[in-house]
């Protein structure tokens, strides 16, 4: 078994790699639903969701650079195009909801998507000595973690 650049097993940086432009693909399509979420929002809560979808919104977009540098980082290529990003993405495609209960709904199922999915890359990531890979996960989950309960308290969960 040979080495990456930076100390990693090659063969398993391919199926780190491969794991993290599987979530990359879900962060995308997640990340397009919430700005469309905030574009389209309506009803009483409007001025206090508006924000809260751009902040969501926001976070998202830096993740989806770390993820894709860390790609780079072990060597290989960030997906890049939204057919592939379709095609993988768990998190489904939401379009037209101006409901903020609908939108907090669907942002909960996909942050425990998100969730599940960065678990298995941080145990992955651990058993190839990837740290840096499992700090980013461990970093996310617990971050989102807190986001959800917040989110499930606002909906009354």
């Amino acid at each position: 078994m040979g080495k990456n650049f930076i100390g990693l097993d090659t063969e398993k940086t391919v199926q780190l790699a491969d794991s993290l432009n599987d979530l990359l693909s879900n962060y995308q399509i997640f990340y397009m639903n919430v700005r469309g979420y905030h574009w389209n929002i309506k009803g009483d809560n409007f001025f206090e969701l508006h924000v809260k979808f751009e902040e969501l919104y926001d976070d998202l977009l830096l993740k989806i650079d770390e993820i894709a540098e860390r790609v780079l980082t072990l060597g290989h290529r960030p997906a890049h195009a939204y057919s592939t990003y379709i095609e993988k993405s768990e998190v489904q495609e939401k379009k037209d909801v101006s409901d903020g209960l609908e939108a907090m709904e669907n942002i909960v199922e996909s942050f425990a998507k998100l969730i599940g999915k960065q678990r298995d890359l941080l145990s992955l990531a651990s058993d190839s000595d990837d740290e840096g890979t499992a700090a980013l996960m461990s970093d996310y989950i617990s971050q989102q973690e807190k986001t959800v309960w917040m989110y499930r308290s606002y909906l009354g969960h």
